[in-house]
């Protein structure tokens, strides 16, 4: 099988068995986050600090493109792969180095005005899609690279950011003339779900995005447009099948971690519900899955005891995979993959943060680089890698941001499209205890979610046959 990112995307898109959709999910502990003690924010500010670093550092200035990936410790100035996802999550973490004060508001208003200028007037685009991989340089497609709906979105989710976070009228304008400017039902192919890429060299791809994943977002931006919306029976027709996992049951199209992660950095689905589930809630039940996935692996690899976890899509010493689970997913052999915590900091703050402390406690220099933890290391093999993924230092500072005050959530949520999106999906909020925001606990969790197993309500399973 093959299980580089090309492959997992295939296979993802291919969609996955439906099951009986049950009724909505609940439960969180952004309260644990915001109150948690000074030892541990002062230990998220190093994370996040070290993440805006790897941003700011392997970003060409005069585009604004992010390096794909870098060397940990920085200074490697010859790759000039850059990737549409890790600037849209560059841009966000402009506006979270902002909001900080780790670098002035003129050095970070400017480098956000020629990072949307790029993109706006000299990126290559198709319909408004911007290609996957582009030279760092002057933009220019990488090899065979392909036009990617949903990396567009990841960028997307910084470009909204920045319109709303920045007073200047030029970087609003220009920011809205990049999202207004997609043209999303193109990118149907005259189907219901998205076409999972595109290359002018063959058209578009055969397989789609037509099972639950990080397109989440993809759908939502797609519907929100001003002027080219794809129409809301789209977001009903992506397949969502239920994961059973032990005493674990939550929607899942994928078993790696980061699908239950990235539209969440920016989409604030707190309190919210459509008519299938709490997002928010499930992607909590998702973690606490892995958790104790990891938990039953550690009697076959050690590195995973002592209630240590994740893993995610990462490098490893075979190269990039997509590994995860449950259920089992790829050749884990014990490597671990902070990211996989990190951006899981807002749904289990106390497991993750525990976590993090103690790997960087325990491993120091071995894993600890410039810009922060490494993307993996295998402690039993005495391996870890050299780089820095941008994906993966992104999620790592957007989800620590919005445990800490939930800044992204609250810029982001500004813009009237993302509210009218939902609105479309059929979002209604929710009326939850506040006890259910301020715990991680598998028993209350249990006690308080009908997504755990039990017996399913009968609603309308998307896409059904």
């Amino acid at each position: 099988m093959d299980w580089t990112r090309r492959g997992f995307l295939r296979t993802l898109a291919t969609g996955a068995v439906l099951l009986p959709l049950a009724g909505s999910l609940g439960g969180s502990n952004l309260l644990l986050a915001q109150e948690s003690g000074p030892d541990d924010q002062a230990f998220l500010e190093e994370v996040e600090r070290a993440c805006f670093e790897f941003f700011w550092n392997e970003a060409d200035p005069r585009t604004g493109l992010v390096r794909d990936r870098a060397a940990a410790d920085g200074g490697d100035s010859t790759r000039t792969t850059a990737s549409i996802a890790a600037t849209g999550f560059g841009l966000t973490a402009l506006c979270i180095g902002d909001h900080r004060g780790y670098r002035s508001h003129a050095e970070v208003a400017e480098r956000v005005t020629a990072t949307l200028d790029f993109l706006l007037n000299r990126a290559p685009n198709q319909q408004g899609f911007f290609y996957h991989f582009l030279d760092i340089h002057d933009g220019s497609r990488v090899a065979f690279s392909e036009v990617s709906p949903m990396d567009t979105a990841l960028l997307l989710g910084g470009v909204l950011t920045c319109r709303r976070y920045f007073n200047a009228a030029s970087i609003q304008t220009q920011a809205a003339q990049i999202y207004e400017r997609v043209r999303w039902p193109w990118a149907l192919n005259g189907g219901d779900t998205f076409a999972l890429s595109w290359r002018p060299e063959h058209g578009f791809s055969r397989f789609r995005w037509k099972s639950y994943c990080e397109s989440m977002m993809l759908y939502l931006l797609a519907m929100g447009s001003p002027l080219h919306p794809i129409p809301p029976e789209c977001w009903h027709k992506v397949r969502r099948p239920w994961m059973v996992y032990e005493n674990y049951r939550y929607i899942s199209g994928a078993s790696p971690l980061f699908v239950h992660q990235f539209s969440h950095a920016w989409f604030d689905f707190r309190g919210q519900q459509d008519e299938y589930a709490d997002y928010f809630a499930n992607s909590v039940i998702a973690c606490e899955a892995h958790r104790r996935f990891c938990h039953e692996l550690s009697g076959k690899f050690a590195s995973y005891a002592d209630g240590v976890w994740g893993i995610t899509a990462s490098d490893s010493r075979r190269g990039y995979v997509a590994w995860g689970g449950p259920p089992l997913q790829g050749p884990i052999d014990g490597s671990l993959v902070p990211a996989a915590v990190a951006g899981s900091l807002p749904f289990l703050f106390n497991d993750s943060i525990s976590v993090l402390r103690s790997l960087r406690n325990r491993y120091g220099e071995r894993i600890w680089k410039r810009y922060g933890f490494v993307d993996a290391f295998n402690p039993l093999l005495g391996w870890a890698s050299r780089d820095v993924l941008g994906i993966d230092a992104g999620i790592s500072l957007l989800m620590a941001e919005n445990a800490r005050s939930q800044f992204v959530w609250d810029v982001f949520m500004r813009n009237p499209e993302t509210r009218e999106s939902m609105k479309k999906a059929g979002f209604t909020s929710l009326h939850q205890p506040p006890a259910l925001y301020a715990t991680n606990q598998p028993a209350a969790l249990a006690a308080a979610n009908p997504g755990k197993l039990g017996p399913s309500s009968p609603r309308r399973t998307a896409g059904a046959l």
